[in-house]
């Protein structure tokens, strides 16, 4: 099977996307697990309101895959894991590839494989530690037929609550344009701030398509607004974790969030959507 193939199994016929991710646990972070406590019911309320995609890591997969019936979401599988989340992170920040990682996804059926490009200032170890890892992920997902979407993120130095997001264009778009050449098929990447700016990182991406990262759970009206805003600023699509799952309603949030990657509805009007 080739990666064109597998593809058209992620991005909707329109070619955009929403990918839930709740891979969150492989992170070994608590603040990261509610939501996500009971996998197994997460993965079926997520089902329910059928997103394009589910993002898992191999332990959990198998709850996405067991689900019964053709028209279940797309698995984007996990192939690494980080530490650089969580407040107090380590001294020796590492990024591991999971072994086989292509074997493990052709055996659970995934669409697609995600990995890191991390960078932290004065830590070049660990972009040179997602370097290796991309140089040996993306040949043998070339060779397998396997797309290889690489999620680019720049961090803040460490304080109190731990790293934050680096959202700065230029250093964002360095980080895009790297993940493009060491062989992405699919970019997961932060809003840039200015978010106007955005526009820029999807022209980098070379008619690959641009999935924005949600991050830390923010209010109704604003997540709608920056996805509306993302759309129109040429991303092909979303991939939010925090903002579905540790939602009241999550399978009600899903599908406002559908509305607006598929259907073009307006913050406003998915707004409306969410409150019926």
């Amino acid at each position: 099977m080739s990666v064109r193939y597998r593809l058209s199994r992620l991005l909707g016929r329109d070619g955009r996307c929403l990918d839930v991710a709740i891979d969150h646990g492989v992170f070994g972070t608590a603040s990261f697990l509610p939501g996500i406590e009971d996998m197994r019911a997460a993965v079926a309320t997520v089902v329910v309101a059928a997103p394009d995609a589910v993002q898992l890591a191999p332990g959990h997969a198998p709850l996405l895959q067991e689900q019964p019936g053709r028209d279940k979401p797309a698995l984007v599988l996990r192939v690494d894991v980080s530490n650089v989340y969580g407040p107090n992170p380590p001294a020796e920040l590492c990024c591991v590839l999971l072994g086989d990682p292509v074997e493990q996804a052709l055996a659970l059926d995934a669409a697609c494989v995600v990995a890191f490009l991390l960078e932290v200032p004065g830590r070049p170890d660990l972009r040179r530690q997602c370097i290796e890892n991309l140089s040996r992920l993306a040949p043998e997902c070339a060779r397998r037929g396997m797309p290889l979407m690489v999620e680019p993120i720049a961090l803040t130095p460490a304080g109190a609550a731990g790293h934050g997001v680096d959202g700065t264009p230029d250093t964002v778009a360095a980080l895009v344009r790297q993940a493009v050449e060491l062989g992405a098929d699919v970019i997961k990447a932060d809003p840039t701030e200015p978010l106007d700016e955005l526009g820029r990182l999807a022209e980098l991406c070379a008619g690959r398509p641009l999935l924005v990262r949600g991050g830390g759970r923010a209010p109704e009206a604003e997540i709608l607004a920056r996805t509306a805003s993302c759309m129109a600023l040429g991303a092909s699509g979303i991939v939010y974790g925090r903002n579905i799952i540790q939602h009241p309603r999550p399978a009600a949030i899903t599908r406002a969030f559908m509305a607006i990657v598929h259907d073009g509805l307006t913050a406003a009007e998915a707004m409306a959507l969410l409150q019926a």
